[in-house]
């Protein structure tokens, strides 16, 4: 069953494009076509760590998200574990499976566990994420969110660094906090997890690989048994006669 799914990276800087494009394609199912794309060059974020930033950008992951499904893929994936603008991205699409970092890890994370640590780069990241973690529905199962005193672009700079850094948050998360799994909370914490997993002998979520999985079963879910986003009342689609006359997209 072909899936084609389109992952965005959400800031104005290919940087990484390529690296998540060669990554996926070493674990994605062989049915399963992956694009890679980021947002205009810049001048724009090239991370969303503030909020305001996040805004910034949120009108062309819109119509990026709009783009994918006039452009027939299965699922788009919105590559920021803040997960903006899902609801939004859900709309607008009426078929195309929309999902994001922090929805994905931690629904795969409540199965593997029950008491949830994300590793995540500074504290500013904290009261947005919590405030996700909650509404999904899994603030019981949160432990702790443990903050490496990182920035997005300080990850892949000093692997071994951020290994260390990573080893010490988890083992923290493990021995006080009582995380039975963990989630690295940003999409560019990609290359860590396996050895992390090893060495702690516990279920760490990498937070670029945990989306497009998930992609791959909800599509596979969609396309075999109809169970898509539900358009009855929170994902509605806006009526077409409207997205024309105001030519939003």
């Amino acid at each position: 069953m072909e899936k084609k799914v389109l992952w965005i990276n959400p800031v104005t800087t290919d940087l990484f494009d390529a690296t998540f494009k060669s990554e996926f394609e070493k674990v994605k199912q062989p049915d399963t076509i992956i694009d890679v794309v980021s947002l205009s060059p810049a001048p724009g974020p090239t991370h969303l760590e503030y909020n305001c930033y996040e805004v910034m950008v949120m009108p062309e992951i819109l119509r990026l998200v709009k783009k994918a499904e006039d452009e027939k893929y299965d699922a788009a994936i919105i590559g920021c574990f803040y997960d903006p603008i899902l609801r939004a991205a859900r709309e607008v699409t009426r078929k195309t499976i929309v999902t994001a970092p922090a929805e994905a890890s931690l629904h795969i994370a409540a199965t593997l566990g029950e008491s949830i640590s994300i590793i995540v780069g500074r504290r500013k990241w904290i009261p947005e994420m919590k405030e996700n973690v909650h509404k999904y529905g899994f603030g019981e199962k949160l432990a702790s969110f443990k903050s490496l005193d990182m920035g997005v672009h300080d990850f892949q700079r000093d692997h071994a660094e951020t290994m260390r850094r990573i080893k010490q948050a988890v083992r923290e998360a493990k021995e006080k906090d009582g995380a039975n799994v963990i989630i690295l909370g940003c999409t560019i914490e990609f290359g860590f997890y396996r050895e992390v997993q090893e060495e702690m002998e516990i279920p760490v979520i990498d937070a670029s690989l945990a989306p497009l999985k998930y992609a791959e079963f909800l599509v596979e879910i969609n396309k075999k048994f109809g169970w898509g986003h539900s358009k009855l009342d929170g994902y509605q689609s806006p009526p077409d006669e409207e997205l024309k006359a105001w030519q939003l997209f």
